[in-house]
């Protein structure tokens, strides 16, 4: 199976936020983890290149919002 990776960087003030809404959801086939860094966290999903892009667009999406 094909896999590929995407990143977003989320602020801290939504990392914790979308932290635990990630380890409460059952994300399928989509793996996701975090890094760290001081003024917020990078966020991997790996999946499937669709399932993958579609994720880091919602993060995206929800960030502006």
């Amino acid at each position: 199976m094909i896999e590929a990776t995407f990143v977003s960087f989320v602020p801290k003030k939504k990392s914790d936020l979308l932290r635990q809404t990630l380890s409460t959801e059952d994300t399928g086939e989509l793996r996701w983890r975090e890094r760290r860094t001081f003024f917020g966290s990078e966020f991997y999903f790996t999946g499937p290149p669709e399932l993958a892009r579609k994720a880091q667009i919602y993060v995206t999406r929800w960030l502006i919002t």
